[in-house]
C-alpha cells in the first residue's frame, strides 16, 4: 500500500505496532501528544528490546502551534569512574562492546519522558502517569509475543550477547534464541515500571529503583555507582535549524548527529537537483552526507568540549563550500568506518497540531546485553563509543556525554504543513531522513510512497563492517550501472532491507489533516482517529 492515512484527530506511527496503538489509546482518552509518546516508548521499550530499553537514552523534538520547537536530550553522561584509568586497570585498551564495561553511562530515556511531561502539564495533559503505563506494565507481567526481528538479532549476535549477566535469564529459551510469536515476560520489569508509576519517574534516578540498580551495576562490575544516577537530569535545548527551499527544518544539537542530517539537506538544496530517483539525485544526497560525515566525525562530541559552533556548518556559506566541494560526475573516496545501532523513532501528531518526534535507543542491538535481574532493566552500551585516547574528540572523561547517532527530525514546510519524521539505523539515520524529507518535501512523492521507495546506505550500520554504498534491489539497472560508472563502491541489498532503517512519518496539514506512513521494512502501523 502506498497512500498514507489520513485522521484528525491525533495519529501515531511507531515500527511497533502495540506501541502505536498504546499511544492512540492515550489520544483517544485526551491525552496530549506528548503522553502517547510516552506510553508508545514505554511500550516500545518492553515489546522491541532489542532496539530500546528504559536502560537507554532519549531525544524529543516538541512543536507547539504557534511556538518554536523545543528540544529535550536525555543522553547519559559517563560514570564518575569511568576514565582512562579504570579501563586500564582491566586491562583492555578499548572499551568492550559488550558486557558491565561496556555499560559505563547513565540510561537517560525515563528522564526525558519526565522533562516531556512537564512540557505536557502545562498544555493541560492530566492522565496519571499510572494510565500512561498501563499496556507496558501489561506486556511485561502477562507477556507478549516474540517478533521475528528480535529473533533474527539474537541468533546473529548470540555468541556476544549469551554469556553476559542477566541476558540469557530475560532473553534467551534455554540459552537458545525464542522462536517468533513465543511469549516473552519480564516480571522485574513489570515490577519496576509499577514502582515508577506509583513513586514518579524520579525514582529511577534517585529512589529506591535508583538504589537498587546501583547496588547490582557495581556488582556487575561497571563503573556506575548511586551518585551518578542522582546527578542526572535530562535538558532543555534549542534544535539546530536549517532553511531550505522546501521549508525548515530541525534536529538536534550535539552530542547528536543532528547536524549532520541537516547538513545533507542544506547541501543538497543548494546542488539544484531538478528530479528524483535518478543518478543525479542519488550521487548528490550520497556525496552531500561524505561532506556532512567529514564535520560531524571531526567535530561533534559533548557539547562541553566543542571548540566550534555547531550552527556555523549551516550557514548559508558553509553549506555553498560544502556545495562547491563536491563534483556532479565523481564520488568522494570513502573508506571513513561508521556507527551501528539498535534504535526506534515515532511520531505523535494530536489533534491540537501538537507533534513529536522522538527516539530512543540502547545502542547497539541489545545494548550492553546487561539485564539488571533486580529490576529487569536492559542497559545500553552508548559509552563504548568514547574513545580511550585522550585526544580524540570523543574521549571518554568522568560526566562526559557520549557521541550521539539518535537525531529525531522535524521540519515546518513553506506551506504551512508540519512534518515529524525519522527513522531508526545509526549512520543510516541522516540518510534516510534525507531520502524522505526530499522525495516527499521537495519532490512531491507520496508520504507513503516515499517512506517505501528504495533507500541506501553509505557506511555500516547494524552490525555491518563494510563501508560501501548500499543499495536495495528495486532501483533501476540503469542507475546502480552509472553509480558505479562514478567511482562509487556498490554492494547490492534485498528489496527491502533492515540495513536502511525503519522509518516512519506524519504529516499535519494547514486544514487539520494528519496524514501518516509507516515503514514496510518493521513491525509498525500508522494509527489514528
Amino acid at each position: 500500500m502506498l497512500n498514507a492515512l489520513l485522521a484528525t484527530r491525533g495519529m501515531v506511527t511507531a515500527p511497533n505496532h502495540q506501541a502505536a496503538q498504546s499511544g492512540l489509546a492515550v489520544l483517544r482518552e485526551g491525552g496530549t501528544a506528548i503522553e502517547a509518546a510516552v506510553a508508545a516508548a514505554a511500550t516500545i521499550a518492553v515489546a522491541y528490546p532489542h532496539m530500546n530499553a528504559i536502560g537507554g537514552d532519549g531525544f524529543w523534538l516538541i512543536d507547539e502551534p504557534g511556538r518554536p520547537p523545543v528540544g529535550i536530550d536525555a543522553c547519559g553522561r559517563a560514570a564518575g569512574l569511568a576514565d582512562l584509568g579504570f579501563y586500564r586497570a582491566h586491562g583492555v585498551n578499548a572499551i568492550p562492546q559488550r558486557g558491565p564495561l561496556a555499560a559505563n553511562t547513565v540510561a537517560g530515556a525515563i528522564s526525558g519522558w519526565q522533562a516531556a511531561l512537564e512540557i505536557s502539564a502545562r498544555w493541560g495533559g492530566r492522565l496519571p502517569l499510572a494510565r500512561l503505563l498501563q499496556d507496558a506494565i501489561g506486556y511485561a507481567r502477562d507477556g507478549v509475543p516474540t517478533t521475528g526481528s528480535q529473533v533474527a538479532y539474537t541468533t546473529t549476535h548470540l555468541g556476544q550477547l549469551k554469556d553476559v549477566p542477566g541476558f540469557a535469564a530475560a532473553m534467551l529459551d534455554a540459552d537458545k534464541p525464542p522462536l517468533r510469536g513465543a511469549i516473552r515476560r519480564n516480571a522485574a520489569l513489570a515490577a519496576t515500571l509499577v514502582r515508577l508509576a506509583k513513586a514518579g519517574l524520579d525514582d529511577f534516578y534517585r529512589g529506591e529503583i535508583a538504589a537498587a540498580m546501583a547496588a547490582e551495576l557495581e556488582r556487575l562490575g561497571t563503573p556506575l555507582r548511586r551518585e551518578d544516577l542522582a546527578d542526572h537530569r535530562a535538558a532543555i535545548v534549542a534544535p539546530l535549524q536549517v532553511k531550505l527551499r522546501a521549508g525548515t527544518t530541525f534536529n538536534l544539537p550535539p552530542p547528536t548527529q543532528g547536524m549532520a542530517s541537516l547538513m545533507i539537506l542544506g547541501i543538497f538544496d543548494r546542488l539544484g537537483c531538478a528530479a528524483a530517483e535518478n543518478f543525479d539525485y542519488v550521487h548528490r544526497l550520497v556525496e552531500a552526507t561524505k561532506q556532512a560525515f567529514l564535520a560531524r566525525n571531526r567535530h561533534v562530541a559533548d557539547p562541553a568540549t566543542m571548540t566550534v559552533d555547531p550552527a556555523s556548518f549551516l550557514t548559508e556559506a558553509a553549506l555553498a563550500e560544502r556545495a562547491r566541494a563536491i563534483d556532479p560526475a565523481r564520488a568522494l573516496p570513502w573508506p571513513v568506518p561508521s556507527p551501528q545501532g539498535g534504535t526506534i523513532w515515532f511520531a505523535v501528531i494530536d489533534g491540537a497540531g501538537r507533534a513529536v518526534s522522538y527516539i530512543q535507543s540502547v545502542y547497539w542491538e541489545f545494548g550492553s546485553g546487561v539485564v539488571l535481574g533486580d529490576s529487569g532493566v536492559l542497559w545500553q552500551n552508548r559509552g563504548a563509543s568514547f574513545a580511550l585516547d585522550a585526544k580524540s574528540p570523543n574521549a571518554l572523561a568522568p560526566g562526559r556525554k557520549p557521541f550521539h547517532t539518535l537525531n529525531p527530525a522535524l521540519a515546518h514546510l513553506a506551506d504551512g504543513r508540519v512534518m515529524a519524521y525519522g527513522t531508526m539505523g545509526g549512520e543510516g539515520q541522516p540518510q534516510t531522513q534525507a531520502a524522505l524529507f526530499t522525495r516527499y518535501a521537495m519532490f512531491g512523492q507520496g508520504l507513503q510512497a516515499a517512506v517505501t521507495a528504495p533507500r541506501w546506505l553509505l557506511g555500516r550500520t547494524w552490525g555491518a563492517e563494510s563501508t560501501t554504498l548500499k543499495l536495495e534491489r528495486r532501483f533501476a539497472a540503469e542507475l546502480i550501472e552509472r553509480l558505479r560508472q562514478a567511482g562509487h563502491d556498490v554492494e547490492m541489498l534485498p528489496e527491502f532491507s533492515d540495513l536502511v532503517g525503519h522509518a516512519g512519518a506524519l504529516v499535519r496539514h494547514p486544514g487539520g489533516v494528519i496524514e501518516g506512513a509507516a515503514d514496510p521494512r518493521a513491525d509498525g502501523v500508522v494509527a489514528g482517529f
